[in-house]
């Protein structure tokens, strides 16, 4: 008896099916999944009646129903909605309490956000419930999030026409999603520079289960059709789910942008529309990297390689690459004068191309047998630009393959885009190659290769280049280098067969091409590793005296104006240290570093422990005298009236007379003198006594004293490079994270400090250090309830 399950989950009774139905959870299942005597992972049984849910760490259930493996020839019947509900009245489940149990992790999956964009702040969009709110009201959805208007389409240029904005159903008759399924020749060019975009979608075709993952097939403009759909796309360490309307940009009844051979299938259009949302507008797509689209369409980690700098052994990197589903394009440099311009070997400069194949191929010439390394690459267009040289469509050189050879590779020579290439031709024809490997999520085992199911290790950091604190440029600044954040890596076990460790170090910078629209491009950015000796201690963060008299061990290949730089490394069991930077200092971004390897790899930020330190020495030497001066001590009695305290408003007269010096005449925010009275008030009673008073007292002149070391320039205020060392000097730690939050709250436009807001800093970090600390047990958590949190940090 055959049983249908998913691979990846044994249950303790039956196994499950995940699907949003019925229907779509065994389709594919009879062919391709079936288990039984031969099956690598056989079902496991208990004999129990009632299988048991899966828990909420099972995350690969979460976002869909859960239906019960039957036996094959039950499925096989046909009926499957009668035969899942008999079954799961059996075994005492119902079909509600199914969705119930999955529509919390489905809610993380199922939301659309729009990201920033120019017409206004990102909003959350949850598809299935405005299907059913449009199915419920008899009317198609129309997005106000990316409604059909002209700034959707361009924020700078303009057509020369206008433009019309129609639904498929008014294009076409019998619109579908898909026709006969879905291929790389369902993606042709429309009228929009994104052929890198188009390339990366063309080889998403070749991958089922990612392609589903990007296109979900609980759509279609048949079943609960409302003119909603929805795509899915990798943003930065998580998957976004964008919800669009289905108006489409059209001139004279035809699509203007991305579109399908067929007329009626849409699919390639509604995701390129998804794609042109996310990022603010279709012009937004303008110019780009392969890589970009394919990291979003699978969370990868892409490296490029320079046909002029090819390693030795480039075609087994490619081999391999293709055997483990990784997605690969490559381009010409383009053409200065003529855009896009076709080369004699009818191959065209500035055009992405995807690489669909690559295979040694059995050969037979008259005077010898044996593999020669192809090449099949795909243009965009799907036309008949195709390359015409040495084993092009119909050239010689097919006549010496045998017929079988050919029938395997599926050889057609129609006018399609497609066409194979050499290894030597296309390494010299050819300028650059993009190969997106794939995180170790995406994988699927039905889809790789007999023994291709390795996967890499990955670790993952977000961080944020902050002007002045912690954005210092590269290694060219020395003075300011060593202020960007840095991140630890420890490698302990080599490759196989290998005495070294293969690391892929990936340095992204986040949301700017959906900025275009301000007027922001991408950051030049790179990174550089360096080895820290097995013994002696080092200070961490690293200072200016290690990078002075360290060198690299690697580095990006060069600093560049791409959204993400990599570079694969291969180094010695050790710990590293990685620092990812702007090229000049000063440039504001936010960016995510991955980190890929063969064995797994721990990554940390190298940095400081946040928390209470020493207070400087320089510091109790300015302010020896703790006790509050006699004229101040008089006017808090005399303000303290009969209940010996002083509320804010109270607080804040004493201290603007007795910090009048620094204050030029502004005085103290109540927002600053309400924080300082929470800060001590341990009653909540609002008011402070003596005692406390005299506390604050101590720590306000320790304050004023760094403050007045740290106002370097003379202009009341601790400028924004400084703000570390200040900390320090009032005997708090923080890391790059904490640096930049505080640099952001409450720097100035400029990112000076000035001293209500230096005060107000050193009063918020006291209060929450020592909170944190109340109820922690020494280690790096704290628990609190809701009560508790919100009555510390609403009051503070």
């Amino acid at each position: 008896m055959s049983f249908y399950y998913p691979k990846n989950f044994r249950a303790n009774g039956w196994g499950w099916h995940r699907s949003a139905n019925a229907a779509s959870a065994v389709r594919g299942f009879l062919s391709k999944e079936r288990g039984g005597e031969g099956s690598s992972e056989p079902l496991i049984g208990n004999g129990s009646l009632y299988p048991s849910l899966p828990s909420e760490d099972d995350s690969f259930f979460s976002g869909v129903k859960l239906y019960p493996a039957l036996p094959a020839e039950e499925y096989e019947s046909g009926a499957v909605e009668e035969v899942v509900e008999e079954a799961c009245a059996a075994v005492n489940v119902n079909l509600e309490d199914a969705a119930q149990e999955s529509q919390q992790g489905e809610l993380d999956y199922q939301l659309g956000e729009t990201r920033p964009s120019s017409f206004g702040p990102a909003t959350y969009q949850d598809f299935k419930e405005i299907r059913s709110r449009c199915l419920a009201d008899g009317r198609l959805f129309e997005d106000p999030e990316f409604p059909a208007v002209e700034r959707s389409l361009f924020y700078k240029e303009r057509l020369d026409r206008n433009l019309q904005w129609l639904r498929p159903s008014e294009i076409c008759e019998d619109p579908q999603l898909f026709v006969e399924g879905y291929s790389r020749f369902d993606v042709q060019q429309g009228e929009l520079g994104d052929c890198w975009l188009l390339a990366a979608v063309a080889n998403l075709t070749l991958h089922r289960k990612l392609f589903f993952q990007v296109v979900p097939d609980d759509q279609s403009f048949d079943e609960d059709y409302a003119g909603v759909f929805h795509f899915r796309f990798w943003q930065y360490g998580r998957w976004v789910d964008v919800v669009i309307d289905d108006r489409l940009p059209t001139y004279r009844g035809k699509l203007v942008f991305l579109h399908s051979s067929e007329r009626n299938e849409f699919w390639s259009a509604l995701l390129e529309k998804a794609y042109a949302k996310l990022h603010g507008s279709y012009e937004a797509l303008k110019g780009g990297s392969t890589s970009e689209a394919m990291e979003d369409f699978t969370g990868g980690v892409t490296e490029m390689y320079e046909m002029n700098e090819l390693p030795p052994n480039f075609y087994t990197i490619l081999l391999k690459a293709y055997e483990r589903n990784s997605l690969m394009g490559c381009s010409i440099e383009p053409d200065p004068n003529i855009l896009e311009a076709e080369t004699p070997v009818g191959l065209i400069r500035g055009h992405a191309y995807s690489v669909t194949r690559v295979k040694y191929v059995d050969i037979e010439t008259p005077g010898r047998a044996g593999k020669i390394p192809l090449l099949r690459l795909r243009n965009p267009w799907g036309n008949e630009a195709e390359w015409n040289g040495p084993w092009s469509d119909k050239s010689p050189e097919w006549r010496f393959i045998p017929e079988s050879e050919k029938e395997e590779l599926g050889l057609t020579f129609d006018d399609d885009g497609e066409f194979w290439m050499a290894f030597k031709d296309f390494s010299s024809h050819f300028d650059r190659v993009e190969i997106c490997n794939l995180n170790p999520d995406s994988l699927d085992p039905e889809e790789c290769p007999e023994g291709c199911t390795k996967k890499w290790e990955m670790s993952v950091f977000e961080g944020e280049w902050v002007r002045r604190v912690t954005a210092g440029g590269c290694r060219n600044y020395l003075e300011s280098f060593w202020k960007n954040p840095q991140y630890t890596v420890t490698l302990k076990d080599p490759d196989e067969g290998d005495d070294k460790c293969t690391i892929i170090v990936a340095l992204m910078q986040k949301n700017r091409r959906s900025q275009r629209h301000q007027g922001l491009e991408c950051l030049t950015i790179g990174f550089a590793v360096y080895r820290l000796p097995d013994y002696g201690h080092v200070p961490r963060p690293l200072d200016v005296n290690f990078f002075k008299y360290n060198a690299s061990v690697g580095r990006s290949q060069a600093f560049i104006n791409l959204r993400e730089v990599s570079a694969r490394f291969k180094f010695e069991p050790g710990q590293y240290v990685i620092v990812p930077s702007t090229f000049e200092p000063d440039e504001e971004g936010e960016f995510l570093l991955r980190v890929f390897s063969e064995k797994s790899n721990n990554m940390t930020e190298n940095d400081e422990e946040v928390g209470m330190g020493d207070v400087d020495d320089r510091v109790k030497d300015i302010a020896p005298n703790p006790e509050p001066a006699d004229p101040v001590r008089d006017f808090f009695n005399r303000l303290a009236g009969a209940d010996g305290e002083v509320d804010w408003l109270e607080l804040k007269e004493i201290l603007d007379y007795a910090m009048r010096e620094e204050l030029k005449g502004q005085g103290f925010s109540k927002d600053v003198c309400r924080s300082m009275i929470a800060m001590l008030d341990k009653d909540n009673s609002g008011g402070l006594g003596f005692e406390e008073f005299k506390s604050l007292w101590i720590d306000l002149r320790n304050w004023r004293a760094v403050f007045r070391l740290y106002d370097t320039e003379g202009r009341g205020a601790i400028p924004p490079q400084h703000l570390r060392d200040a900390l320090h000097s009032a005997g708090y730690t923080v890391n790059a994270h904490v640096l930049n939050v505080l640099a952001h709250r409450y720097g100035s436009h400029d990112g000076y400090i000035q001293f209500d807001d230096f005060i107000m800093c050193a009063v918020r970090l006291k209060t929450m250090i020592d909170t944190f600390k109340g109820r922690s047990s020494g280690g790096d958590f704290a628990t609190f309830s809701l009560d508790e949190w919100l009555n510390r940090t609403v009051y503070s």
